[in-house]
């Protein structure tokens, strides 16, 4: 729902772009910890990209425990860029 309403009608320009995934970052986050989930600390990835024709593949690592920790990840497009958002919820004890 953030990538959408804040990127749909978006042209792809850097600077602002880079300000955006700040600013989106911090949203995602700000939501998700919202929802009050005890004991997980949340990191939020964002990446925006121009749309020109080319490749791109983004990739992650993470160390943790497979029955406690967790992740998402969401791609948004319009015309001119790309988005992609990665929560990471990892328990804390």
């Amino acid at each position: 729902d953030v990538l959408g309403s804040c990127l749909r009608e978006q042209p792809y320009e850097p600077a602002r772009c880079r300000d955006m995934a700040k600013d989106i970052a911090e949203v995602i986050k700000a939501r998700v910890k919202a929802l009050m989930v005890p004991r997980y600390k949340i990191v939020v990835v964002t990446h925006i990209g121009q749309l020109n024709e080319q490749s791109l593949q983004i990739g992650s690592r993470c160390l943790w425990d497979p029955a406690s920790d967790t992740f998402l990840s969401y791609v948004f497009k319009n015309t001119s860029l790309f988005a992609l958002a990665n929560v990471y919820a990892v328990y804390f004890e």
